[in-house]
């Protein structure tokens, strides 16, 4: 087994049930994924994870989900780490990379592996850093509830503005998921922000925090962090949006962890500075 040559592994596509493998591993390596992250990455893109085994034994990891025509996300980029430096990585990369097809593919880049991705076609957009500690005692404010079935239209729509592509069929599936709160603000009817916390493998994980204003971000964080004061949590923010920085020092998180947003193509203009918590560094 540990003599395993790239030539001896078969790159599969995964199903759901291989889920607990892959968030194990990427929890092991310190990503910390939500607990129940899975069943929304496959909503979107039920084709878009990947498997290399060895004898049937998983060794490597990537997701590529598309979507839509002309975007894609990678993540979940991993090898055992006793199989580390044989090829097996790469190998299930390209594999996966073809799934994409000609979109153009965006990635939240650990800091080592950033230069093997400008080698892949990828190029620099901005930094995001991870921002944990613990959640400030506090009550939720005034404007804003809880997000609800009736809120999705409105909600997909919001969310589009914010991203590169639209994602109904995965919002559906993270505003509603075990353990994953919503909550919303509105201005004249319409939202000016959401936000959602869940559970993940060490902290809670908030994310998307997308909204108008640094006040309503403020307001949604609040909201979110009502019933985790004293509990450990983690908010991965933009660096350009500065307003979103100040948020996450003034409730007294730390940077613990970055990224780099790297993209191989253009993306269609979206909010940036909406942004104050990208939704997850597996899916973007």
């Amino acid at each position: 087994m540990t003599s395993a040559a790239p030539q001896d592994l078969v790159v599969t596509q995964a199903t759901l049930d291989d889920w607990p493998v892959i968030s194990g591993w990427a929890a092991a390596e310190g990503w910390n994924p939500g607990l129940s992250d899975g069943p929304a990455f496959f909503a979107q893109d039920p084709d878009g994870f990947f498997l290399g085994r060895i004898d049937g034994e998983p060794v490597s990891a990537v997701s590529v989900v598309n979507h839509g025509p002309d975007y894609a996300f990678l993540g979940c980029y991993l090898v055992r780490p006793d199989l580390r430096g044989r090829g097996h990585g790469l190998t299930t990369w390209k594999t996966a990379l073809a799934h994409a097809g000609s979109r153009t593919v965006g990635l939240d880049g650990v800091v080592v592996q950033q230069g093997n991705y400008r080698q892949s076609g990828f190029r620099f957009a901005y930094r995001t850093v991870r921002f944990t500690g613990t959640a400030p005692a506090g009550t939720a404010p005034a404007g804003v509830r809880p997000a609800g079935p009736a809120d999705l239209a409105a909600l997909t729509a919001y969310d589009s503005a914010c991203q590169p592509a639209d994602r109904p069929r995965f919002l559906a599936e993270w505003l509603t998921g075990p353990g994953h709160r919503a909550v919303v603000r509105e201005n004249g009817g319409r939202p000016a922000g959401y936000g959602v916390i869940r559970p993940g493998h060490d902290t809670l994980r908030i994310g998307p925090l997308f909204a108008d204003t640094a006040d309503d971000a403020r307001a949604l964080f609040a909201a979110l962090t009502a019933d985790a004061a004293g509990r450990e949590v983690a908010i991965d923010v933009p660096e350009p949006n500065a307003a979103g920085i100040a948020l996450a020092e003034e409730a007294g998180l730390r940077p613990s962890f970055e990224t780099a947003r790297m993209y191989t193509g253009p993306v269609r203009a979206h909010a940036r500075e909406r942004v104050f918590g990208v939704t997850t560094l597996e899916l973007g």
